[in-house]
């Protein structure tokens, strides 16, 4: 088990982040939402305490205490004063190691979930991603909704969840990260304590990721079209991350991106439109979000597609050092908080064997060249797959192939 600690000079508080490098993408398709699930029941009662007990005990000390499942990893964080980390080390070690597992609360819980999966199905901004999320990864982990869906959590029963708890939150996917206001010594002495003892089964390796691609148009009687537009790019780990990153900022990263400006302020056919890159440890999206009437979807498509491909053009070195200042910017800014950087501590961690510098982050940004971003577009554009989108009245259906017609051909 490996263990971080980043003291923060003048902090009363500390956070304590404990990340099992493990998730969603861990489950086949008849386990679909335990992960989630799991995240859920062990907040049940834990180590003696009840589901109440639990959260009266980090409040009375000041603290907050959040969990949170993802694809590739689950993490529990405690945010507490100062002295706080003893009574939260403790805590969530009883949550991963020691859960109480009832067979009513778990009765509950599904029921909890399912309704948190009707409510995603009822959100339009959500569902869109979903959709488009599942046809990048068609036929695939990545592919299915990190919550399941009713019937494949209906099957798990606390034995079956106990023994998924032991692949998923086992000694050798643990990470410990704490910031603030913590002592090396005393993190050392308290992850020995609580987690030395930890018992588990390695999850096995995920099989490679592959974007497969392919429209989803759903028709839905909504006052606005929702498209979410996905290209193949590349992993966290690939030497193009900066770059990928980059390119993303330049296309849709804020209100002096491309996107913005041609799609908003020049045409008006959306108020809300970005760029993004989602990014797991072998592979990656690029991907646009928009909202817009109907009638402006397929103009939309088309928009976003001459953007794209508008990337095989070197950018301009104002452009591209205002994007490097953007992304460093909210890098630095994030670094701010305590829980943040416990979190990402523990997430390079988990990637690379070993904490990053952020000056030398800092550094490969500013070593990204215009015809990096060239490369790695056409690197894009030739896989020739898209995943496309789109939820909304009828009209705006046929901003689907319209995006692939215009980037493709």
């Amino acid at each position: 088990m490996r263990v971080v600690c980043d003291p923060i000079a003048g902090l009363q508080t500390v956070a304590l982040s404990v990340v099992a490098g493990s998730g969603a993408r861990a489950e086949d398709e008849a386990h679909s939402g335990w992960s989630h699930l799991l995240e859920h029941m062990v907040f049940k009662g834990a180590g003696g305490r009840s589901a109440r007990g639990i959260v009266e005990a980090i409040e009375a000390e000041g603290g907050h205490i959040n969990a949170a499942t993802g694809y590739e990893r689950t993490s529990f964080q405690v945010r507490a004063l100062a002295g706080g980390l003893d009574l939260g080390s403790a805590v969530i070690a009883d949550l991963v190691q020691r859960p109480a597992m009832d067979a009513g609360d778990l009765t509950r819980e599904k029921q909890v979930v399912g309704q948190e999966i009707a409510e995603a199905a009822d959100a339009p901004d959500d569902l869109v991603f979903e959709l488009a999320q599942g046809e990048a990864f068609a036929g695939q982990p990545l592919g299915r909704p990190i919550l399941g869906t009713p019937a494949s959590i209906g099957t798990a029963a606390p034995d079956s969840l106990n023994a998924w708890r032991e692949r998923l939150y086992g000694p050798q996917t643990l990470v410990v990260s704490a910031a603030g206001a913590v002592d090396e010594d005393e993190l050392l002495a308290l992850a020995e304590r609580d987690f030395g003892q930890a018992r588990g089964v390695a999850p096995p390796t995920p099989a490679p990721a592959q974007f497969a691609g392919g429209r989803r148009a759903q028709a839905k009687s909504l006052e606005q079209a929702n498209l979410v537009l996905l290209l193949p790019a590349v992993g966290a780990t690939d030497d193009a991350y900066f770059a990928l990153r980059l390119l993303a900022e330049v296309l849709g990263g804020g209100m002096a991106s491309r996107l913005f400006q041609e799609a908003r302020e020049v045409r008006g056919l959306a108020y809300a439109i970005d760029a993004y890159s989602e990014t797991y440890a072998d592979v990656g999206v690029l991907g646009v979000y928009a909202g817009c009437e109907a009638k402006d979807a397929e103009e939309l498509a088309r928009v976003a597609a001459g953007e794209i491909a508008g990337m095989l053009t070197p950018v301009g070195e104002a452009e591209l050092s205002r994007a490097k200042a953007q992304l460093k910017g909210a890098m630095f800014m994030g670094r701010e908080s305590a829980l943040a950087r416990a979190e990402q501590a523990a997430g390079q961690v988990l990637l690379f064997g070993r904490t990053l510098d952020p000056l030398q982050i800092a550094a490969e940004v500013d070593a990204v060249t215009p015809a990096d971003l060239v490369a790695l577009t056409e690197r894009i554009l030739s896989q020739k797959k898209a995943a496309v989108a789109v939820l909304g009245p009828k009209a705006s259906l046929k901003a689907a192939p319209a995006f692939e017609t215009a980037l493709f051909g």
